[in-house]
């Protein structure tokens, strides 16, 4: 009986040291790139909220749930940023936030791949990208590139925008 109370305390004590991080906008970017009538259009997004759970010795019982604030689209152009927000592309009004939510950490050449879901606009796609974690004060510096396709989201219609685009990640984490 005893064995078994201190397999359970040591289970539970275990969860309970089990860092958990925060992200935080100072110090973070997410910076998007698509192409435009061929050129290059850039914009970031702010309003980072979620629950990340991470050991880079256990990446395996590592978790993000993370979300953005949609409405926060900017890319330094008021008119483009509006018609950004309207509903044929993010539709802020009636879908908020972007929001990401882990499947399965894994290392790989001394960084790491995540797998999950990213929901935009209430559809969801799995998606695989490679990202780095560097310690960082109390907490880490998480960086990823990741390519998307807009249209699988359901973002834009047929329009002089490039359906693919690429997002830049520097996702600064403190400790809870």
């Amino acid at each position: 009986m005893k064995k078994i109370a201190l397999i359970i305390i040591a289970l539970l004590t275990g969860n309970l040291v089990f860092a958990q991080y925060k992200p935080v906008d100072q110090g973070s970017s997410l910076q998007f790139t698509i192409k435009n009538f061929g050129f290059d259009v850039t914009g970031t997004f702010t309003g980072l909220q979620g629950d990340i759970k991470f050991d880079p010795q256990k990446p395996g019982e590592s978790s993000f749930d993370v979300t953005i604030d949609a409405k926060t689209v900017n890319t330094d152009h008021s008119m483009r940023d509006g018609h950004l927000r309207d509903n044929s592309f993010f539709d802020v009004k009636n879908y908020p936030n972007i929001h990401f939510v882990s499947t399965r950490i894994t290392s790989k050449n001394g960084g790491f791949l995540v797998l999950g879901k990213l929901m935009i606009k209430n559809q969801s796609k799995e998606i695989l990208f490679p990202f780095t974690a560097s310690p960082s004060n109390d907490g880490y510096l998480f960086k990823g590139t990741l390519k998307i396709n807009r249209k699988d989201f359901g973002v834009g219609g047929t329009s002089t925008v490039s359906d693919n685009l690429e997002v830049s990640l520097n996702i600064l984490v403190k400790k809870v």
